[in-house]
């Protein structure tokens, strides 16, 4: 059960409204370390109590932290705090690092592989330049908390990314490298989810049996000039989630 040091009870006499305030009560114990993954939040009575607040409020506040995927709510045992998930669909468009960083997620990349190839038809099309040109590709395992998420393959126009290549050993945030040295500053993206599996040669580095059902997540990356990355990612389905948000 998770402790409740250091929780700062909502005060009336402030404007922001009481569910604001306990949210973020709730999400700086989370984004702290204070509350771990895994941990299980008191019941709906006892934490209401801890924050002088109504169950109705604490569970405007509750909602709010599931849906941004700090906390998953399992019928008959409680909330916990959640582990290393990534929620895609109800964001904009940001590059994993800023993802993680929104979870309170530390993000890191290990890069598997960085070469030229030349273009595909798939890659031509995506990428809008010549079958054959030279493409940059960099296949990166994904991980939040160090914990394996995704295998994400990203091509890349050589032209409009010179140095990437000799430079990709170093590259933690490829968004924010294009953006430092190449000024591509994303404005953009199609994103297309399958349902695939894990290829045999990946499952040992994504900690999957091979042929596991996975997301497969095509990404077409947009700046001013057009399209700069097309993007292939075998994401593992225990760890990333797509949620919608449906209106009449």
């Amino acid at each position: 059960m998770a402790e409740l040091n250091g929780l700062q009870k909502p005060d009336r006499r402030r404007p922001e409204p009481l569910w604001h305030q306990a949210e973020m009560a709730l999400r700086g114990l989370i984004e702290a370390g204070e509350w771990s993954a895994g941990a299980q939040l008191p019941n709906e009575d006892r934490l209401g109590e801890m924050l002088g607040i109504s169950r109705i409020t604490l569970r405007h506040a509750l909602r709010n932290l599931e849906e941004a995927g700090l906390l998953r709510r399992e019928h008959g045992r409680g909330t916990f705090v959640r582990s290393a998930t990534v929620i895609a669909g109800v964001h904009g468009l940001t590059s994993f690092t800023e993802e993680m960083r929104a979870l309170a997620l530390a993000a890191t990349s290990r890069l598997i592989e960085a070469d030229r190839v030349a273009a595909t038809i798939e890659m031509a099309d995506a990428l809008e330049i010549g079958v054959g040109d030279p493409v940059v590709r960099l296949k990166r395992l994904r991980l939040g908390n160090g914990l394996p998420i995704g295998i994400q393959t990203s091509h890349l126009p050589e032209a409009r990314v010179p140095g990437l290549l000799a430079d990709a050993g170093n590259v933690q945030s490829l968004y924010g490298w294009l953006d430092e040295h190449c000024g591509i500053k994303p404005a953009k993206a199609k994103e297309v989810y399958r349902v695939g599996r894990v290829a045999g040669i990946d499952s040992e580095l994504i900690q999957l049996a091979a042929d596991t059902p996975a997301f497969e997540v095509e990404r077409i990356a947009y700046d001013a000039r057009g399209p700069f990355e097309y993007a292939v990612s075998t994401m593992r389905a225990d760890r990333y989630e797509i949620r919608s948000i449906l209106y009449v």
